[in-house]
């Protein structure tokens, strides 16, 4: 079966970023010709909403938004950032918070104003009722232990773009989180693929971080939504099941995140 002709959603992508400017509209619709039925849409900055919102005003039926403050976003100002966001959240839109978390990778000088970021995320997902979407790079076990200790009822979501341990696998499951699993697991020396048999397949959503993050052979280009279906079949043969069985699993994941808003 080709996956043109499977159900298939990318959790995460930043298709109205100034990278598909100019041929945004043909990259949509070649999504939709490779399966890509539903398009989340994360946000990253106060000035990035405007673009998200007309994306998805154009494709109100495929793209849904998110609301939330990137961790390399953060800076000194991020409080008054923060208080502009919960503003959108109040008028019902949006379908997730994020995306949040922390990022210990490219510089660590705002880490503490991460973390009071990632918290009120945190806060905002609880009264809300919304998934919760996390950025964790060089910050696993920091943000599973802080999404540990405020765990409860309504809190869940997915850790995106995710590339850790078996243990942290395990972790993630007990508090009852999704992984998202993008174009890093066709890297040769990454690591993901061999680790994704112990990751159980209720806990598996698929997502491309596009422009980011492209599937080999197309690492190091623009990634764009319409290559989900390269991520799958490589999912897929490493878990040794059909393509329409992980289809069907993976978008049974996703909107048990996302619950009836999408």
């Amino acid at each position: 079966m080709e996956t043109s002709q499977l159900f298939w959603i990318d959790t995460h992508c930043h298709a109205y970023v100034p990278e598909f400017d100019e041929d945004r509209d043909e990259v949509v619709t070649r999504a939709f010709a490779n399966g890509i039925e539903k398009i989340m849409l994360p946000n990253i900055d106060e000035a990035s909403v405007p673009a998200m919102m007309e994306l998805v005003a154009k494709y109100p039926d495929h793209c849904f938004p998110m609301m939330g403050l990137h961790p390399c976003s953060v800076r000194d100002d991020f409080e008054k950032t923060l208080t502009k966001m919960e503003q959108h959240l109040k008028d019902g839109r949006f379908v997730g918070i994020g995306e949040t978390g922390i990022d210990l990778y490219w510089d660590t000088t705002f880490k503490e104003e991460q973390i009071i970021s990632f918290e009120r995320h945190i806060e905002w997902a609880k009264q809300f009722g919304l998934p919760i979407i996390i950025h964790s790079r060089e910050s696993l076990d920091l943000t599973i232990e802080i999404i540990t200790r405020h765990k409860d009822e309504r809190l869940n979501g997915i850790f995106h773009c995710f590339s850790g341990t078996p243990d942290q696998v395990e972790r993630i499951r007990e508090v009852g989180f999704k992984v998202g699993i993008g174009g890093v697991v066709t890297f040769k020396k990454a690591g993901l693929a061999e680790l994704l048999p112990q990751i159980p397949l209720e806990m598996i959503v698929l997502e491309t971080d596009s422009p980011y993050l492209a599937p080999a052979p197309n690492r190091g280009k623009r990634n764009e939504p319409g290559y989900i279906p390269i991520i799958a079949t490589k999912v897929s043969e490493v878990l040794g099941m059909p393509l329409s069985e992980l289809s069907r699993i993976t978008t049974r994941n996703a909107e048990e995140v996302y619950g009836k808003k999408v």
